[in-house]
């Protein structure tokens, strides 16, 4: 990844960086990963994001059809 700093302005190129860090999830996994995760915290990690994600869907999906 690269930020360019244009014009010394280096607080703003921070701001970009942190964003796009945030974007990716960067700051998620960091704090995912701080301490160890039984294999049965992970499954239900796993399944609620991806209900999360389902539901997510859905609500875009009811968007689209009206």
């Amino acid at each position: 990844m690269e930020i360019k700093v244009s014009e010394n302005n280096v607080d703003g190129a921070l701001k970009v960086l942190k964003r796009k860090l945030q974007k990716e999830g960067l700051f998620r996994e960091i704090k995912r990963r701080k301490s160890y995760e039984k294999p049965s915290e992970k499954e239900k990690r796993k399944r609620r994001e991806a209900r999360k994600k389902r539901i997510k869907a859905l609500r875009f999906k009811k968007l689209a059809l009206h």
